[in-house]
């Protein structure tokens, strides 16, 4: 007798990527030359975690009673506050409108944003690259999951594609939810330019007149980017106030390099301060009927390292030095490959970039035999340049090529 329910009888028993990370590490211990560009980690040339130093040093520091006590159910208010303040800096209308729960990593403000935006059954809205755990998320929560095509024939965001694909959700469900990770795509490195931007917003704001639209920006990524303000996009957002909702996932995971904290936020921008409050009623609810509430030692870490001035300012700087390491492979890989005829969307920063092919599965399992490590997906593989070493790269490649 199966006690399981039937719908979770068959779920698969490994994530791919974390298998696939799995077998590269057991062969390189076995002291095989490895290149491993499958885990979502960035990671120095010598092949160790690249850390920020401040937030490990302070991190130390919390006191006990910050480690050994429950936070409130949707984040101190400090908390809240700071990741408010610092995601909307310079954006004085979205931070007003602001209103934010604490989450463990991005991933618990997806599922809010899954749960609290969508009826059962219905779907959600993405580019037709996306983050894989997408897919998981709705289906651990009875959503589905829909795509429209994500480049058009300029190589740009195909906006056409997104528009038909809002009219159809509406049409059939009465809702959307779309998300868009960005700047920094997972799986292909892609950010919008503003131009982009503003055509989204059109679409989004038209088709608002039909029915309850949500934008959902998924920023895991966003202070990777080569923008010299990385929040800089937020400007072409702020028509949608009081029209369209508007969220951002933000993940504490990348910008402070500690992915094992699981310090994360849902941001929900509301204009009416009713809707605000209502808003923050719900995502408060779902806080205590998932997790309960996050860890506080690490939301006071992040609080700190958020509104303290020197903190900050070291911590930025450091980061800025990572940014550089990523980025001297993000240049070395563009100069190699571009000529080698390698296809894939533009690629300016962030930890990945995706390299289209028809045939993934049989280009991945063919690299592997040749000691380099890459995700499959449909139509293309995923490279996770932040965990090759410079000098690796040229290996890769060829391997991308071969």
């Amino acid at each position: 007798m199966r006690h399981l329910i039937p719908a979770r009888q068959h779920r698969p028993d490994k994530d791919v990527i974390f298998a696939l990370n799995a077998e590269a590490t057991r062969r390189k211990q076995a002291s095989e030359r490895i290149v491993n560009a499958t885990i979502g980690s960035l990671m120095r040339d010598d092949g160790s975690l690249a850390i920020l130093d401040t937030v490990a040093s302070l991190l130390q520091q919390v006191p006990r009673e910050e480690w050994a006590a429950y936070a409130p159910i949707p984040g101190t208010p400090a908390y809240n506050q700071a990741v408010i303040d610092d995601t909307f800096a310079g954006h004085e209308a979205l931070r007003q409108a602001a209103t934010a729960v604490a989450t463990p990593g991005g991933t618990g403000a997806l599922r809010h944003a899954l749960m609290n935006y969508l009826e059962s059954g219905q779907k959600m809205l993405t580019p037709s690259f996306y983050w894989g755990p997408y897919q998981t998320l709705c289906d651990e929560h009875e959503r589905g999951l829909d795509t429209f095509s994500m480049f058009g024939a300029d190589g740009q965001l195909d906006v056409a594609a997104l528009d038909a694909k809002l009219a159809a959700h509406l049409a059939t469900q009465g809702r959307v939810l779309l998300f868009l990770n960005d700047p920094c795509n997972n799986p292909t490195g892609y950010s919008m330019r503003r131009t982009e931007w503003r055509q989204v917003v059109e679409r989004l704001l038209a088709h608002s007149e039909r029915g309850p639209v949500t934008l959902l920006v998924d920023m895991a990524y966003f202070l990777y980017g080569t923008a010299a303000d990385p929040r800089a996009f937020m400007r072409e957002l702020e028509p949608l106030l009081g029209r369209v909702g508007l969220l951002f996932a933000w993940s504490g995971s990348k910008s402070f390099t500690h992915y094992g904290l699981r310090i994360g936020a849902l941001l929900a921008c509301e204009a009416d301060p009713q809707e605000r409050h209502a808003t923050q009623a719900a995502l408060a609810y779902a806080c205590r009927g998932t997790w309960s509430n996050c860890t506080r030692g690490g939301l006071w870490a992040v609080t700190k390292l958020l509104t303290d001035p020197a903190l900050k300012a070291r911590c930025d700087a450091e980061r800025e030095t990572l940014k550089a390491l990523l980025t001297a492979r993000v240049d070395a890989f563009n100069a190699l490959a571009r000529p080698k005829g390698l296809h894939y969307p533009r690629y300016e920063g962030g930890f990945f970039v995706t390299v289209f092919t028809p045939d993934a599965e049989a280009r991945a399992a063919a690299m592997r035999e040749r000691g380099v490590y890459v995700v499959p997906q449909k139509g293309a593989v995923r490279v996770a340049l932040c965990s090759v070493a410079e000098a690796d790269v040229s290996t890769l490649v060829e391997a991308l090529v071969a």
